[in-house]
């Protein structure tokens, strides 16, 4: 008996212990892995980009690469260039963003789903795509230059102010939809009765609790200007700017040192916009703390007509663009002969349609692969408190001050090489989905960060109580709870994967190449409404995973619980 109640005693002690070693081991792994990877795939890089910069053509280390800045007029012309580019575009871009948020949020304005998806559309696709759009509109043989009888040139800085605003437009107004979302119909009712015109209000009330948002999409387009490469190389015609300057540094002088200058001179501006961003993100936050009741637009036909109009007008722009390059990719020669033809879907350059299937398998492993760390971290974050989950927060804040110029030229830095044993890595897919993850890996953290929180603590309490483990708590709490969140970022992953080109620029080699590379070589090539059939195919599948995403988080809200 004593033998028999000694064994059963014993056995709770011998079944305990392996549980809570292999939670420990667990959570270790959850933090340990995903931040190893970042340190590997983000830090190192990044070092890597810093230190060449130092290292001199003739041997050694020290800042004769800065020095010779100052014999490089192509370097400061393009800085001004991109500055006075990045400040025009910013302004602009944000009242417009302005208008047609407020337009979406606070009127009645007819028309408000045709305006969002019209927003939408440039998310799909390769920045180029915008560029390319415009050429076929407004360029020498552009289809308004035929109809006006004019030949119109929209190459420079005109061209790119116009590709950048739509391409930066539909990140401005979700950044200040955001913040119009946070005002409280309180504050305008106390203006109502104090007798405060609607002019007084949206003075008074409306633009100053809006004008965080505003500093934040300020400084998101500011950041995207000034870094993006696909406009620059496909309209931005004798006018360089830095992302061009960059890519020639490396490509076409094999100036392996001053390129990473001229990335190191890219990195100060957007980080420091990053930075600004983020406090005001932050004071945004606070401001709205405090619950209150979301404004409920009243009627007014004068307003809401106007907003109509306005709004329509900036979406059938962009609906424009973006259609203009699907429709030339099916007519037999732009803007003289509108047959219908499919001939330019049969596409020879650039090994024809591997390069899609490339993006296909790279945006995949990004999405699988990124799904799974981020899941892995923002859960270790989130129960795994103490210094590397500090160390892995503020990691993971830092990519996105990152241009995907510099991460990827910092990407060959780092894994060109025979004698470490990453260099194996270069050139091959695994590579570029690596580079693809980190280079979006912010916003898939905050967002799988957001889900987490959606995570019921009741539940997680309770079957910790009724003995459950790490493994449990995942797969019976957590799994059901973040699924959609899981969803989202991996669809959001893989469609940026899809339609970057900066950072896979360096990257890419005969063997691997990508879609939206293959949109620019056909552009270059003077092969343009093949270009436009190559976007159209990166566009339908892109927008299909998209739709699919849509109904399917639909189904499951609709679902009953």
């Amino acid at each position: 008996m004593k033998a028999g109640a000694a064994l059963l005693g014993a056995s709770p002690v011998s079944t305990r212990l392996p549980m809570a070693a292999a939670d420990r081991w667990l959570l270790r792994a959850c933090i340990g892995l995903p931040l190893a990877a970042l340190i590997l795939f983000f830090g190192l890089p990044m070092l890597s980009i810093a230190w060449r910069s130092l290292m001199q053509e003739g041997g050694g280390i020290g800042l004769g690469n800065y020095l010779a800045l100052l014999d490089t007029p192509g370097v400061w012309r393009a800085s001004v260039n991109s500055t006075g580019l990045g400040l025009a575009t910013t302004a602009l871009t944000v009242l417009l963003g302005f208008v047609l948020a407020y337009g979406l949020e606070r009127t009645h304005m007819a028309g408000k789903r045709f305006v969002a998806v019209g927003m939408a559309l440039p998310m799909l696709a390769p920045s180029l795509v915008l560029g390319l759009g415009l050429i076929f509109l407004l360029g020498r043989n552009g289809l308004v230059g035929k109809l006006l009888g004019v030949r119109m040139d929209v190459y420079g800085f005109w061209g790119l102010l116009l590709a950048n605003i739509l391409y930066a437009l539909p990140q401005a107004v979700l950044i200040i939809r955001a913040a119009l979302r946070h005002g409280d119909m309180r504050q305008y009712d106390a203006a109502e009765v104090l007798g405060a015109t609607p002019w007084r209000q949206f003075v008074d009330i409306t633009l100053p609790n809006a004008r965080y948002g505003l500093l934040s999409a300020a400084f998101v387009v500011f950041t995207i200007t000034i870094t993006d490469f696909g406009n620059a190389v496909v309209i931005g015609g004798n006018f360089p700017v830095l992302a061009t300057e960059i890519y020639n540094q490396v490509s076409g002088q094999m100036k392996f040192g001053m390129g990473a200058v001229v990335g190191i001179l890219l990195l100060t501006p957007a980080a420091l916009s990053i930075w600004i961003e983020h406090v005001a993100t932050q004071r945004q936050a606070r401001m709205s703390g405090e619950a209150g009741q979301p404004p409920t637009p009243h009627r007014h036909l004068v307003r809401d007509l106007s907003f109509t109009v306005a709004c329509g007008t900036i979406a059938l722009s962009v609906y424009a663009v973006v259609l203009t390059v699907v429709a030339g990719s099916f007519v037999r020669l732009w803007p003289y002969k509108f047959e219908f033809t499919l001939k330019h879907y049969n596409i020879t350059l650039s090994d024809g349609y591997a390069p899609l299937w490339n993006s296909v398998t790279v945006s995949l492993a990004a999405a699988l692969f990124g799904t799974s760390m981020l899941f892995m971290l923002a859960f270790a974050v989130r129960k795994y408190p103490g210094r590397l989950a500090q160390l892995a927060s503020l990691l993971s804040a830092l990519p996105v001050g990152v241009p995907g110029l510099v991460l990827g030229l910092a990407y060959v830095f780092t894994f060109n090489s025979a004698t470490m044993p990453w260099g194996a890595l270069y050139g091959s897919a695994a590579l570029l989905a690596l580079c693809n993850y980190y280079h979006y890996h912010t916003q898939g953290y905050v967002a799988m960060m957001t889900g987490m929180r959606n995570v019921p603590t009741n539940l997680e309490d309770a079957t910790t109580v009724l003995g459950g483990g790490t493994g449990r708590i995942l797969r019976d709490v957590y799994w059901p709870a973040i699924q959609t969140t899981l969803l989202a970022v991996g669809v959001f992953l893989f469609m940026r994967s899809m339609v970057t080109l900066s950072a896979i620029i360096f990257l890419i080699t005969p063997a691997m190449s990508l879609g939206a590379v293959s949109v620019m070589r056909l552009d270059e090539a003077g092969f343009t409404s093949q270009a436009a059939a190559f976007s159209t195919c990166i566009m339908a599948l892109v927008g299909g995973l998209s739709l699919a995403l849509h109904a399917l988080t639909t189904r499951t809200r609709a679902a009953p619980h």
